[in-house]
């Protein structure tokens, strides 16, 4: 099992989707947030979610909700939460809509952390997963700012600040589930 607490963001806005994808039903769980937090607690020793409202799930589990702010779906508001809450220097986040990043990849991710690192984040041929990867403390304030100043680009972020990029060749289990076809895909994988 892995020491370092794992959060799994679930306060996305899921435009793409057509409807909030923490709450689909996913290999026989009544939703793939409870898909993710069951299957992510046999490899971490801590699993939180990361939501806008707790009250949207219907199972137990350690729920950290964003602080409150007037940008309605901004991943900044969940990770200034966490830092608020935990006490650990750093901690591994997983997107609730990627549920083919396994334990090999995780450990790859894990393995190539270092202690001088502010993240190190998963990245394939087709680009960098800022929602797969160790987010370290160093970035507290960083995080804080952009909620301020409104400006949500992790990308922007991670390429402006020591980040440890770990390459995958291959792509399959960073498939997000962003459209209904992708959904629909990842029930035919699973």
């Amino acid at each position: 099992m892995f020491n370092i607490p794992c959060v799994i963001f679930a306060g996305g806005k899921s435009s793409r989707m057509g409807e909030d994808k923490s709450l689909l039903p996913f290999a026989g769980f009544n939703t793939l947030t409870e898909f993710q937090f069951s299957r992510l607690s046999k490899i971490f020793k801590t699993v939180y979610i990361s939501c806008k409202d707790k009250s949207k799930f219907d199972f137990e589990a350690d729920f950290i909700e964003d602080v409150k702010t007037t940008q309605a779906f901004a991943p900044t508001a969940g990770f200034v939460a966490i830092y608020n809450e935990l006490k650990e220097d750093a901690f591994f986040a997983l997107s609730v809509d990627a549920p083919f990043v396994g334990a090999e990849e995780i450990k790859k991710i894990i393995d190539a952390d270092i202690k001088d690192s502010d993240a190190t984040i998963a990245k394939t041929e087709f680009g960098v997963q800022p929602m797969c990867g160790i987010y370290h403390r160093s970035l507290q304030k960083e995080f804080k700012q952009m909620l301020q100043t409104d400006s949500h680009k992790l990308g922007f972020l991670l390429k402006n600040s020591n980040t440890t990029f770990v390459n995958f060749d291959d792509e399959k289990p960073f498939l997000n589930l962003n459209h209904p076809h992708e959904y629909k895909e990842a029930l035919s994988l699973i």
